[in-house]
């Protein structure tokens, strides 16, 4: 027996706290982000219902607000201050806490070293790190809902000089500070686990595996870590910076000649702008942080139950490599409104609609893999249709946001709220939800509920279109994001019924949630066994045991002899070919 084989049979042999808490096996540690992930997403959920709340049924008093808000819900409505700090925070958990941590910590530690043949990560110890880092961030902005100032509530985007000034409002007090410590915080495991990745990716492939036979997931993970390790590290010098204004006296963004309470404002030379530019050159490359391993866990699931190979496999990855390389150059179309000079502008205009070239050819190609394929409707491909069925009219909608002269009329609208949502926010959900279904045989050894998995499906993507599609027309007519009610001004007050009915649809889609989390866990222990290959699928990791043991694989590790898609091959006997099959093998 090798020593290889020897460490892996001993790894069996830890105690409970090391094999499945302070676990350096990157599938215990994938789990470990996927609950993580799904506690947080239902966190922000709830968040989102009261602020649902309070816009459909403004000044109406709900007594059961004050038994769970207490001070912040006073006489059973919620205070103005209180509403922001909910957008704050809703926004934060979201785009960082779920569909960063949630969706790149699961599916880049279960897949990468499965999909490449490789028994760990390349530093298995820094990735255990890097999840309790993680933890550690959550644990920080969990208790900044607790402190006596609230939670930070200058929005999610915490712009200065409002952030900077611990007075100014309620929520730029202690929560703010712990917002700030908690993010980076969550940066660092953030570049832990990018590190990892990349690492891992470069130098841990098994025999025959190229770059070339790399699965589409693998390379949108790649990518994605890339992206984390070039922008991340802005936004924590942004957040130290922003600490020491509020701490110690500074003024990286703080002006002069300020004035707050009638008292004249100590700093000075300090520039506010400085700090968007800082928080948006992570900001927009986040939003493909939190697309590309969506995007990518789809391509794979939409060829598998198509039964064809991914159209323009190569193609697909060069759209892949320009969008990330793209999304490094557009971030100032968050700021045509910022007194930018036009001319610059300009430039981010036209960075920003070239990004949509590489962005739809991979989408035609999804589309072109699944034509007139041997579709399998699996909660995972209902899910993956599904993402396509919002990112792109999400996608289509960015191209008047990415126009200046367009975006100046509806910046700060409900409009880019639906734009938001559609493009990044439930697409990037759907294809966490795809990639789980599509997965949990292989995580758990165990299969999730089809039936419950496609009520789920539907309940969530009809709620999804009736909460944000009416928004576009919001936003159309000038309706402003995050006001606390819409009764003073007749162009607002006249969608108070529909604001009624999408906090109902709301409510109905948050329920559909609950299914989930019944099917994901109690199939987890529940489910019938899972075969090892459920879905007949070519890639690696359905080669291993269900769910793989420790180390992955057996003594030998297995090797490569084709590419990741090779469906419905005219030769073959069967209607996959694994790419552990030498080509001689392929006919029988």
């Amino acid at each position: 027996m090798s020593h290889e084989h020897i460490a892996v049979e001993a790894h069996h042999k830890e105690n409970f706290i090391t094999k499945y808490i302070f676990s350096t096996d990157h599938k215990t540690i994938a789990k470990q982000y996927l609950i993580t992930g799904v506690i947080w997403g239902f966190i922000g959920m709830i968040l989102s219902w009261f602020m649902r709340l309070q816009l459909a049924y403004p000044n109406q008093p709900m007594p059961f607000l004050e038994k769970i808000l207490g001070k912040w819900a006073e006489g059973g409505i919620l205070k103005p201050e209180f509403y922001v700090a909910l957008i704050t925070m809703h926004g934060t958990i979201m785009v960082f806490f779920l569909l960063t941590a949630g969706l790149s910590g699961t599916f880049s530690n279960f897949l990468i070293p499965l999909q490449i043949g490789a028994r760990d990560m390349a530093f298995p110890v820094l990735n255990m790190l890097s999840y309790w880092v993680f933890f550690a961030a959550s644990v920080v902005m969990l208790i900044s809902f607790f402190v006596q100032t609230g939670p930070a509530g200058a929005g999610w985007t915490m712009y200065p000089p409002l952030s900077a000034l611990k007075n100014s409002i309620p929520g730029a007090d202690v929560g703010a500070t712990l917002w700030l410590v908690s993010m980076a915080l969550f940066i660092v495991s953030s570049l832990l686990g990018a590190l990892n990745y990349i690492t891992t990716t470069l130098n841990y492939r098994t025999k025959g595996m190229s770059m070339g036979r790399l699965p589409i997931t693998v390379w949108g993970m790649f990518v994605t870590a890339i992206l984390g390790l070039l922008s991340f590290p802005v936004l924590l010098a942004g957040a130290v910076m922003l600490i020491f204004d509020r701490e110690f006296g500074t003024s990286f963004f703080v002006p002069g000649g300020l004035v707050l309470g009638g008292q004249p404002v100590p700093h000075e030379g300090g520039n506010p702008i400085l700090w968007q530019h800082l928080f948006w050159f992570l900001g927009h490359p986040e939003v493909y942080i939190v697309l590309l391993p969506a995007v990518s866990l789809v391509g794979e699931i939409l060829a598998t139950n198509a039964r064809k190979p991914l159209f323009a496999y190569k193609v697909s990855i060069g759209a892949i490599i320009g969008i990330g390389a793209l999304s490094m150059i557009v971030w100032g179309h968050h700021m045509y409104v910022s007194g930018m000079n036009p001319i610059l502008g300009e430039v981010f205009v036209i960075t920003t609609l070239a990004i949509s070239f590489p962005t739809a050819i991979l989408i035609f190609n999804y589309l072109v893999t699944i034509w007139r394929g041997n579709l399998r409707f699996t909660p995972a491909m209902l899910f993956a249709l599904g993402f396509l069925g919002l990112f792109i009219p999400g996608a289509l909608t960015g191209a008047f946001l990415a126009t200046a002269p367009v975006d100046i009329q509806l910046h700060d609208t409900y409009f880019v709220v639906a734009h938001f949502h559609f493009t990044m926010a439930t697409a990037a959900a759907f294809g966490m939800f795809a990639g789980v279904y599509h997965w949990f045989p292989k995580m758990f050894g165990r299969m999730m509920n089809d039936k419950l998995g496609k009520i789920h499906f539907w309940a969530t993507f009809i709620g999804v279109y009736l909460i944000f599609f009416p928004m576009f027309f919001q936003g159309i007519s000038g309706v402003p994001r995050r006001y606390y009610s819409f009764t003073e001004y007749n162009f607002t007050s006249q969608f108070l019924g529909l604001n009624k009915f999408i906090t109902i649809a709301a409510f109905v889609a948050g329920v559909a949630q609950f299914v989930f989390l019944f099917n994901f866990f109690w199939n987890m222990f529940k489910g019938p066994k899972a075969e090892k290959n459920p879905w007949k699928a070519n890639t690696l990791e359905w080669q291993a045991d269900s769910p793989p043991p420790h180390g992955n694989w057996g003594p030998e590790l297995p090797v490569v002899y084709r590419g990741p898609y090779e469906y419905s091959v005219p030769s073959a006997d069967e209607d996959y070919i694994p790419q552990t099959v030498p080509l001689e093998a392929e006919v029988k």
